[in-house]
């Protein structure tokens, strides 16, 4: 999954949201110098991006993007699939989007100085371009794109996909219908304190 659904099921206490956006950065072994609450939010993050690999209903929707993409569906699923949560926001969550990604910039620039660099590098251009909040229109989508191709090495077909994904809106909707219930019912099997909606 993608930012902005890591940082839907984290909560809303600070730490958690941080340790969800670090759980891209903090690869291996976990730092034992974070505080617990952010390690918990680390395991979490790596705990949602397994079942979301092994779902079925993952695995459809990156198939629905054909062949020329296969390499590349994952992320595109990824970020597409942020872009249905923020679109079908009121949903999942009784708080209105714009609230809720203020307060997770509020958080971002509150410990921006404490994150690793490549962390910093993220959350300044995620706070620049207001990226959380774009995800709700396909232009928000195309720009987050065109950043992904343009921070990998090669040659990528990534930034031209958003017609692919625009034509299989459909079937991609269908199948994040299904997929996102699943993902937040075995998350709150995760936790000690199983939650639903989000509320502020």
């Amino acid at each position: 999954m993608n930012y902005l659904a890591h940082l839907y099921l984290a909560g809303p206490e600070p730490q958690a949201l941080i340790g969800s956006l670090l759980g891209d950065f903090a690869k291996g072994r976990l730092d034992e110098t974070f505080p617990p609450a952010i390690r918990q939010a680390i395991i979490q993050h790596r705990q949602i991006d397994a079942f979301t690999d092994a779902h079925p209903i993952f695995n459809r929707s990156k198939q629905r993007l054909g062949p020329d993409l296969r390499r590349f569906a994952g992320i595109l699923v990824d970020v597409y699939y942020d872009h249905l949560l923020a679109r079908n926001w009121p949903c999942y969550a009784d708080i209105p989007l714009r609230s809720f990604v203020d307060r997770v910039y509020r958080v971002m620039r509150t410990h921006h100085a404490d994150f690793p660099a490549p962390m910093q590098r993220s959350v300044s251009y995620m706070l620049a371009t207001d990226l959380l909040h774009s995800y709700s229109d396909l232009q928000g989508i195309r720009q987050a794109l065109t950043g992904i191709s343009g921070r990998l090495r090669r040659a990528n077909p990534i930034a031209e996909a958003v017609t692919v994904l625009e034509q299989q809106d459909a079937g991609l909707a269908t199948d994040f219908a299904v997929f996102f219930p699943d993902l937040t019912a075995h998350h709150s099997a995760t936790q000690s304190s199983p939650s639903g909606k989000l509320i502020s």
